[in-house]
């Protein structure tokens, strides 16, 4: 003989729905108190650059080009920007981060527009027929005295390492790339960054 809560179809439908809802909640509760709870974080990532976290804004500062003409203070503003660090006088380790900054853009096709390259020289300024020649559209920027601190302590660099950094439409230090790593990578962040992005 059956009781009436095993026949009472009302109850059997309450824990049928709760049997479901534990199906979907308990492996989301796992997941979260793996992920929040504990030092455990999966693997895989899908950006090949170093996120910077969190981002940093750069100042407006008033710098000069390569000729000494002064650049707009929001110079990181409107645009996404590809920048390099390094000695103006551009040894082969400069050659090669400018080239991979101007096939970068390039290879963004009619995203291009939406991108500049900046060169930070920190000493030695310029091999201008170089730069002229080779880079042309190439903001170079004389980051060489105190006035250039400011900006230059928000970089983290690290000396022994050839990077790229990201800076987004807002004037933000957002991500930074070493290219000793596949150089493709880089491409694929940006191209990422700009679809998801309405700025810029």
């Amino acid at each position: 003989m059956t009781t009436a809560a095993a026949t009472d179809p009302r109850k059997a439908g309450r824990r049928t729905l709760l049997l479901v809802a534990a199906l979907f909640l308990v492996p989301l509760a796992v997941a979260f108190a793996l992920y929040y709870g504990s030092d455990w974080r999966p693997g895989h990532r899908t950006n090949h650059g170093e996120l910077i976290s969190p981002a940093r804004p750069l100042p407006a500062l008033t710098l000069d080009d390569a000729s000494g003409a002064p650049l707009p203070p929001r110079l990181f503003h409107g645009k996404w920007s590809l920048v390099y660090l390094g000695s103006g006088d551009c040894p082969q380790s400069c050659r090669s981060a400018l080239y991979t900054l101007r096939q970068t853009r390039l290879e963004l096709n009619d995203g291009m527009s939406r991108v500049q390259r900046v060169f930070l020289v920190t000493s030695d300024c310029c091999d201008r027929a170089f730069l002229d020649s080779e880079h042309p559209g190439l903001i170079t920027v004389r980051a060489m005295d105190d006035s250039a601190t400011p900006l230059l302590r928000l970089f983290p660099r690290d000396p022994l390492v050839p990077e790229i950094f990201i800076v987004d439409p807002l004037g933000n230090l957002m991500m930074r790339f070493d290219l000793r790593e596949n150089q493709k990578g880089l491409l694929q962040d940006l191209k990422k960054l700009l679809t998801l992005s309405q700025i810029g």
